[in-house]
């Protein structure tokens, strides 16, 4: 069958290029339209219950993620240079195109009792009336003792102040944020150069813009560094220019193919497909150089056949022979490496998370394309060149791998029980290091940790515990029911109170502190009377909070816009919101319990009841009604089921993964021994792989557990490498395995050991990322594969001298 093909391929070559080239043309035109995803990372399932909550808690109460938080250390803040200085450069902020509005300290509001109109006044406490010294000291004094901006924008006892851009949410799904986060960060370095203060930045526009950036940025110095080094390998190997501008042509139309699909299948480029092109560059060079390698040694042993009986044939005639011996010896085995692969890579597409489904299909898909892109072109390119010099075929007689291989053959044949021991104390070690491996995340840990975009949060959660969102929606049962009575609001206050006790969350903000604030400024500013409200003061404070038409009303509107942020029209929902540190998965994860454990009893308990009626001071039994819902959303929750729903599909790839494998190697040997023989090398280097992280403290996360499916896929084209070549050559050795096994060490073992130095050296090139998770899957799959190229070159000839042999004297 693949001779057939090979001789197709020759035949209509010339037909069979233009297509692809047309063809490829097509998906090039596609591969310039891809663009640069904006949005967070699509983890979760639109049909999953948390992703619903969240989405009508957006369509409810507005986007939760949309503030750029800027934060300033500065104990001279309210002195007039640097006041001035802050408040310009806010003014400057404020006239950026998408930004929407500010939260900050110059634009505080002061509320305080009209008794004439019997209204609460308010007016903003740092105005454009007030210039001198005098003056801010005066409104500063005001400021402080206002309870409800401490925690919220600013910090007393750090002398910390925090200002909040609201950027709007079209312009946060465009790359049009990347402009308005520059030109904020162009006015923020113009304070730092007038005042001498730093200015941190963080929240999640500015995070998500700066990541987004850097994926941009990082897949093309991933495409130029695996071209780089893809070139300077195949130079090396070869020494060959056309070799090599057929190696890159090929990667280079797979690239293409790969960014075409994307586009063609509505996809964006995220920081988990922006790896697809340079890994197609990664997985589509040891195709070539499996062709490339067995193109040459068939024309040495023709020329050695020629040399040794003449057969007057023309270069030409023998070039042909040498090509159709390629296509027919390594079609097959580059078919099932590749399928192998894909298979590694597609199986993300069974998982739920849409993130990972559009890693598998597009990773799948052109892996199987490159195959396509390799047989026809190299066979086809290689026919219109003239036949390899023996410049080009010197690297066959590479005497530094022909020792290595000459003392693996001896490892083998002489040392198999030593082989035995040391894999199994590897194995031991390695389980111990497993049972250390911990599983968690957090939203910013994939960035150095000298990285602003790891700092600045950092700084944020000392001052103002976090800027990671959390909301929760308390939901009254009926209309009206929030400030039907001060139940419920009192009822919000007593959860608020209690997640703020916790260290790991800043100081929530609700519909509770306005009514806070609103009692203090009746008290005429008394900090004492910072507190909910009771009957009694509500019978006073009532008809102050009405709206009316006052002389103030652009500024008495500020009331009224913390009441509809807060609480929906129909008063039948209000929210609490949080902002919380980038805890982690597992503590976020106890941290939510813990809440929802105290929400449930706050809102629903009802009653507490003796267990047993004639044993009134013996345990006591709760009784819930269901009047209050309480749920908690938010990017945090969304973040941590995502993390939860990557992992879970990552583990499920992993067995898919194994098992599609398993059933391609079967359908490729048909033997159920050697399937045995293939699987056991290949598990263990994933065995080690997770030892290592366990002893090396790295932890299980999504960034990390795709790993294990990426090798799996490109570590097994190693024993589909060896075992075809053993299965070709057992006949020519009249099925003895012993010559056989020996035969295909010698002969596959430099192809072997080439390829799996390309393929460490591409993903090595991850390492230079400064994502942690990008770098995690450069040196632990490299270290995978290197581990799966001793073992397949060391363990699997052993245990198939002993599987096999085994059958034979049965």
């Amino acid at each position: 069958m693949w001779y057939r093909l090979g001789k197709f391929v020759l035949q209509y070559r010339l037909v069979l290029l233009i297509v692809l080239f047309v063809a490829s043309g097509f998906m090039t035109w596609h591969a310039l339209q891809v663009k640069l995803s904006y949005e967070f990372s699509k983890a979760i399932p639109t049909d999953n219950e948390k992703y619903l909550e969240y989405q009508a808690f957006k369509n409810k109460f507005g986007e939760d993620g949309s503030v750029l938080v800027m934060g300033v250390e500065d104990p001279q803040f309210f002195s007039k240079p640097h006041f001035d200085a802050y408040r310009q450069m806010l003014a400057d902020i404020k006239q950026v195109r998408g930004v929407e509005g500010l939260l900050s300290v110059p634009a505080a509001i002061y509320l305080q009792k009209n008794d004439s109109t019997e209204k609460l006044q308010t007016t903003i406490l740092f105005d454009s009336t007030v210039q001198t010294q005098e003056q801010i000291d005066s409104a500063a004094a005001l400021f402080n003792g206002m309870f409800f901006y401490r925690g919220l924008l600013h910090n007393p006892d750090t002398k910390a102040y925090l200002a909040g851009a609201t950027i709007n949410k079209q312009i946060l799904a465009s790359k049009d944020r990347t402009r308005v986060v520059n030109e904020i960060l162009e006015v923020t370095n113009r304070f730092h150069k007038s005042t001498g203060v730093q200015v941190h930045m963080s929240g999640l526009p500015f995070i998500r813009t700066q990541i987004a950036d850097r994926i941009k940025n990082e897949m093309n110095y991933f495409l130029i560094g695996s071209l780089a080094l893809a070139v300077l390998t195949l130079v090396l190997f070869f020494r060959s220019a056309s070799a090599t501008l057929i190696s890159m042509l090929v990667v280079i139309l797979g690239v293409a193919w790969a960014l075409g699909t994307m586009h063609l299948f509505g996809f964006q480029i995220t920081l988990l497909n922006a790896l697809i092109p340079p890994l197609m560059i990664v997985i589509g060079i040891p195709n070539c150089i499996y062709f490339l390698n067995k193109y040459h040694m068939s024309w040495e042993e023709i020329q050695a056949r020629e040399k040794a009986q003449p057969s007057g044939a023309s270069v030409e005639v023998l070039k042909r022979e040498a090509l159709l011996n390629m296509v027919s010896k390594m079609g097959i085995v580059t078919l099932f490496c590749n399928i192998a692969a894909a298979v590694g890579f597609a199986v993300f597409a069974l998982t739920e998370s849409a993130l990972l489904k559009e890693f598998g299909i597009v990773a799948g898909i052109n892996i199987m394309v490159i195959f396509v892109i390799s047989f026809i072109l190299i066979p086809s390119a290689l026919s219109y060149l003239a036949p390899p010099e023996e410049k080009h075929t010197r690297y066959l007689r590479n005497r530094f791998l022909e020792n290595l291989l000459v003392k693996v053959e001896y490892w083998v044949l002489q040392r198999r029980k030593m082989v035995y021991a040391i894999t199994a104390v590897c194995l031991v070690v390695a389980v111990l290091g497993i049972l250390r491996l911990k599983s968690v995340g957090y939203i910013v840990d994939d960035l150095p940790k000298n990285d602003v975009i790891y700092t600045d949060p950092k700084w944020f959660e000392k001052q103002f515990g976090g800027v990671m969102p959390l909301e929760i929606v308390v939901d009254a049962g009926k209309k009206g029911a929030i400030t039907r009575n001060l139940k419920t609001i009192t009822k919000m206050d007593e959860l608020a109170e209690y997640i703020n006790g916790y260290a790991e969350c800043g100081r929530p903000l609700s519909l509770v502190e306005g009514l806070k604030f609103a009692k203090q400024a009746y008290y005429d500013g008394d900090s004492l009377s910072y507190m909910v409200p009771n009957e009694f003061d509500m019978a006073f404070i009532g008809p102050y909070l009405k709206g009316g038409n006052n002389a103030n009303a652009d500024t008495s509107s500020q009331l009224a816009k913390l009441t509809k942020t807060f609480m929906d029209t129909d008063k039948q929902q209000a929210r609490i919101s949080i902002n919380m540190a980038d805890v982690g998965t597992v503590r976020l994860a106890a941290l939510l319990d813990s809440f929802k454990l105290k929400a449930d009893t706050i809102f629903n308990l009802a009653s507490l009841e003796p267990k047993n009626a004639e044993q009134p001071d013996g345990p006591m039994v709760a009784t819930f009604d269901s009047t209050y819902k309480v749920k908690f959303t938010g990017s945090s929750v969304t973040y941590l089921e995502g993390s939860r729903f990557i992992i879970n599909g990552l583990k499920e790839s992993i067995f898919w993964a194994f098992l599609l494998i398993a059933l391609t190697m079967l359908y490729l040997f048909k033997s159920v021994r050697i399937l045995v023989c293939s699987l056991i090398p290949n598990i263990i280097p994933l065995v080690v792989t997770a030892g290592i992280m366990g002893w090396a403290g790295v932890a299980i996360k999504p960034s990390t557990v795709l790993v294990f499916s990426v090798a799996l896929g490109i570590a097994i084209d190693v024993t589909i490498r060896f075992l075809v070549n053993y299965k070709q050559e057992l006949p020519t050795h009249h099925n003895n395995i012993l010559a056989t096994t020996t035969s295909t060490i010698r002969h596959t073992g430099i192809s072997i050991i080439y390829t799996s130095l390309v393929l460490v050296a591409g993903f090595v090139i991850f390492m230079f990322s400064s994502f942690g998770g990008t770098f995690a899957l450069g040196w632990l799959t490299s270290l995978t594969l290197l581990v799966a190229t001793v073992t397949n070159l060391v363990f699997l000839p052993v245990i198939m001298l002993a599987v096999l042999k085994d059958k034979q004297k049965g």
